[in-house]
């Protein structure tokens, strides 16, 4: 019999849940109502499965009720949970690194001097990208308008985000704020005052594309360069995660998933989380290169900027 078919300890998986919840959930007030959700809901059987992928749908469902946090999870592995996560989570990220140029796969001259920089699948850790990352940037350094392409991108490194505002502003500068539960720390992030090779800077017109798949970090980028206004976002609104986890096994196939810090712009004072970064220009994201190009092609050729949508504007966002 395999471990998928073994009748589950449900009780003891829900409930050590439910202690990380406690014990590291950045919002403490959020967490003692969720826990207290999940023990009602195993003592009525409402998590009474056999299948982990079941348990963790039904107990995802409820850690996200309350607040909606998408980085708050009992996540499901179709492989057992290697004793050393760490590491081989570390190993398919490098695998994804070396399949994609560093996370720069594509850098192309659309004409007229637009320059498009694609970064994905993901902000790749600044040890390993810098190099890469910093060549494509210095590339594109030299064109009178920039897109960055984020439509795949699912998320990454806050020191590879930091690393590429370093290149699309004119200095340092502030660019977010973490919080973290773990000793009520707050750290301040800043683009750095110098860069390798060339800057494109911080005057010229620079376009972002999004989509509902640009997540975590990414948005992270997207949104700084939105709230400094230093960007146009071009696409659909990305999925809304803003929150860093940590993982903790309570099964061999189930990780639950926990939010231990949230983002704090110095901006708007608030983040993403839930809302996801709301395009100045919301287009199909398939639709969302054309309509960059346009708009970049508008701007050089001197004619009147697109209005920005209501929905992007910084004083129209809600705290979380």
């Amino acid at each position: 019999m395999t471990t998928t078919e073994q009748q589950l300890d449900v009780a003891t998986i829900v409930e050590a849940t439910a202690q990380l919840l406690l014990d590291h959930y950045v919002f403490p007030e959020i967490a003692e109502p969720l826990a207290a959700l999940l023990r009602r809901r195993t003592a009525d059987g409402a998590y009474d499965v056999e299948d982990p992928a079941d348990l963790a749908r039904l107990v995802t469902a409820d850690l996200q009720s309350l607040n909606g946090d998408l980085h708050l999870r009992l996540k499901h592995h179709t492989d057992p949970v290697p004793p050393e996560q760490g590491a081989a989570a570390l190993a398919a990220m490098r695998a994804e690194f070396d399949s994609s140029l560093g996370g720069a796969p594509r850098v192309e001259l659309l004409g007229r001097r637009v320059a498009l920089l694609e970064l994905t699948p993901a902000l790749f850790p600044l040890s390993w990208s810098a190099e890469p990352l910093g060549a494509a940037l210095s590339l594109v350094a030299p064109a009178d308008a920039l897109i960055l392409d984020l439509r795949a991108n699912t998320g990454g490194d806050p020191d590879t985000v930091a690393f590429v505002c370093g290149h699309l502003l004119a200095g340092r500068t502030h660019l977010n704020s973490m919080y973290w539960r773990d000793g009520e720390r707050l750290e301040q992030s800043w683009s750095p005052a110098h860069v390798p090779g060339a800057r494109f800077g911080g005057t010229k017109p620079l376009y972002v594309l999004t989509s509902g798949r640009t997540f975590s970090a990414a948005e992270e980028l997207a949104y700084d360069l939105q709230q400094l206004g230093r960007a146009v976002v071009v696409g659909e609104t990305t999925g809304g995660g803003a929150h860093p986890r940590d993982g903790w096994t309570v099964h061999p196939h189930l990780e639950a998933t926990i939010p231990v810090g949230r983002s704090i712009n110095p901006v708007s004072g608030t983040n993403w989380e839930g809302t996801g970064v709301r395009p100045d220009v919301p287009c199909a994201a398939d639709d969302a290169l054309d309509r960059a190009r346009a708009l970049a092609l508008a701007r050089l050729d001197g004619q009147p900027a697109e209005p920005r949508s209501e929905a992007a504007d910084p004083v129209q966002r809600t705290s979380n």
